[in-house]
């Protein structure tokens, strides 16, 4: 395993390990985080296995059959852990796993990666990921069969564009999430944080109940340049029993027209029944710059009155009850709620914002108007 800050070069370490197992061994598959990441990093990106490859070496690769075909004959199935049940029955004589940490189906997705990892003289899986302090790292780390291998940022900092370089340190350096992004740390619980990895990670689940009620709710950002905060944009919906759920989390640093339509697009994909918006900053622009975009659905404008702790912390007492879970994974999100400190921190928790205002107008408010219903 592959343990390293952000650009460190875990990819190309990956797509070299294959690049060399395909020299002797006919099957060697790959699993990204998402179809996207498969495509994208692993194979098509700058660090990918075509990148590396030399003419002679260069795999074809077969979209269509989600394959790489080598020169020599030996094959990679190209695999995303948002499928685990894709992985069953299937069969592999090494594996390169990326980003496992981010995977959104993680235990379903590696147990079945590892129930096929059975062909050859000696089954074998790099696994190159960010760390992040999830069960599953932890029992790879702990194995007696594995080896770790440790990197940070600094690392490769001659291969890094100082533009990139500056802008990460200058984000996450001196910081708790610095420590894990950069220095490739296991960060342990924040004690004056208001979600703990296990309050989070003991009722995730893999898929939602029915839902009563989706919505999609967005904390804007003031500005628009690469240092601005995010624009948080959560997708959460009531369940029949009564739960709450994140579905999505499609948050980031847009241009007003650029968040708009990646609400728009969640709000479509998910049948939603509303878009929730925190209007302190941008008043009415707001409901200007998603209606400009198309939106014709509903708006819940929401006026932050109280602080940020205040907010969050009926939706982490909820959580502490299990009565909130995460359908899959969402690992910036989580790594925000779990190293975010309120009145000790100091970047905006942009992603949590949006998050409790999902939720808070989901169960919250939705327990107050069951209430005043039955009273009636």
């Amino acid at each position: 395993m592959i343990l390293a800050g952000r650009g460190f070069g875990k990819t190309r370490v990956g797509a070299e390990q294959v690049r060399k197992w395909v020299k002797k061994y006919p099957l060697v598959n790959v699993i990204g985080a998402t179809a996207d990441d498969g495509r994208d990093v692993m194979v098509e990106g700058e660090s990918g296995i075509l990148a590396i490859c030399p003419s002679n070496e260069r795999p074809e690769y077969k979209v269509s059959k989600r394959r790489l075909e080598w020169p020599n004959g030996a094959i990679s199935l190209i695999f995303t852990a948002d499928q685990p049940e894709r992985l069953r029955g299937k069969q592999h004589m090494k594996l390169w796993c990326d980003e496992v940490a981010a995977w959104r189906y993680m235990d379903k997705a590696w147990d079945q990666a590892m129930l096929g990892l059975r062909l050859g003289d000696k089954p074998q899986v790099i696994v190159t990921t960010t760390p992040r302090p999830l069960p599953l790292i932890k029992s790879i780390i702990a194995d007696k069969n594995n080896i770790t291998v440790y990197g940070t940022t600094y690392d490769n900092r001659p291969n890094l564009a100082p533009g990139f370089f500056d802008y990460v340190i200058k984000k996450y350096e001196g910081t708790r999430l610095g420590e894990q992004e950069l220095n490739a740390k296991i960060l342990e619980d924040v004690v004056g944080a208001l979600w703990t990895w296990a309050s989070i990670d003991q009722y995730r689940v893999p898929i939602q109940p029915a839902l009563e009620r989706i919505v999609i709710a967005i904390d804007p950002a003031v500005s628009t340049n690469p240092d601005s905060d995010e624009t948080g944009i959560i997708a959460t919906g009531l369940g029949v029993d009564g739960h709450g759920y994140v579905l999505g989390d499609s948050s980031g640093v847009y241009t007003p027209l650029t968040w708009a339509r990646k609400a728009i697009t969640q709000y479509e994909l998910l049948s939603a029944d509303a878009i929730i918006a925190e209007v302190n900053q941008g008043g009415d622009l707001v409901e200007a710059n998603l209606r400009s975009n198309g939106y014709m659905g509903r708006i819940i404008k929401v006026h932050a009155s109280r602080g940020k702790k205040l907010r969050a912390e009926p939706i982490s007492g909820l959580y502490e009850q299990g009565k909130i879970h995460h359908v899959g994974l969402f690992g910036t999100l989580e790594s925000q709620m779990t190293t975010w400190e309120p009145g000790l921190s100091k970047d905006s928790p942009d992603r949590v914002d949006a998050l409790v205002y999902g939720m808070t107008y989901l169960l919250t408010k939705g327990e107050q108007r069951k209430a005043t219903s039955r009273q009636g």
